[in-house]
């Protein structure tokens, strides 16, 4: 597939993304998904699944492999995907909720990786990412604090203040859950900045990669 094509791609599946929760959604299990890189384009698509309430790990899955698709912005669900997908298909178990390493409707398109990959699992996902994608006010310093995270006058997501006197992450959503859900569920994972679901997918990969 070529980049036009991959955009084609984004366009076509963009009106699936359902943005609301579906009656009574219960995550009693939480997936994190990451994709981990070496210097000669090898990489790790690591899967962790821990029970939403204790932060235990009940599943785990990596698969290793290289990129097949180049670096370019707005399209990176296109690098990502493929390991992912592979790793999701060896679970035991089935998630209730898709946490992604990067962006949901926070995206040019508004179809990132996590719009991506829940539409392609039909699966309730969100995305948390490291830095922003679009304009937003700093959050309040306590723990659980938001601000609107806003790109072309639309608000995309939110800047979410995981712990207090840390960077805020930036969740937005995926598919089959609002931005209130998704901010709440993501907070409730996190002990450090980052969700364990992320911590632990994104130590997973890397070790794979050594």
């Amino acid at each position: 597939m070529n980049p036009e094509e991959a955009v084609a791609e984004q366009e076509r599946l963009r009106p699936l993304v359902r943005t609301s929760a579906d009656p009574g959604l219960a995550v009693r299990l939480v997936a994190g998904l990451d994709v981990s890189y070496a210097d000669d384009d090898r990489l790790a698509g690591a899967v962790v699944v821990l029970d939403a309430s204790t932060l235990e790990t009940v599943d785990s899955v990596v698969v290793r492999g290289t990129a097949e698709f180049p670096y370019l912005p707005g399209l990176f669900a296109f690098r990502e995907l493929p390991p992912l997908l592979r790793a999701l298909a060896k679970l035991t178990v089935t998630p209730d909720l898709l946490v992604c390493d990067g962006q949901g409707l926070a995206h040019p398109r508004r179809f990132g990786l996590a719009c991506h990959i829940g539409v392609m699992t039909d699966l309730p996902s969100v995305g948390v990412a490291k830095t922003p994608m679009g304009r937003f006010d700093q959050p309040s310093d306590e723990r659980g604090a938001t601000t609107d995270l806003v790109e072309d006058g639309e608000v995309v997501g939110r800047a979410l203040r995981t712990r207090a006197g840390v960077k805020p992450v930036f969740v937005s959503v995926g598919h089959r859950i609002d931005l209130d859900r998704a901010c709440a569920e993501v907070l409730r994972l996190c002990v450090t900045r980052l969700p364990e679901t992320t911590r632990r997918a994104d130590a997973l990969g890397r070790a794979q990669l050594r």
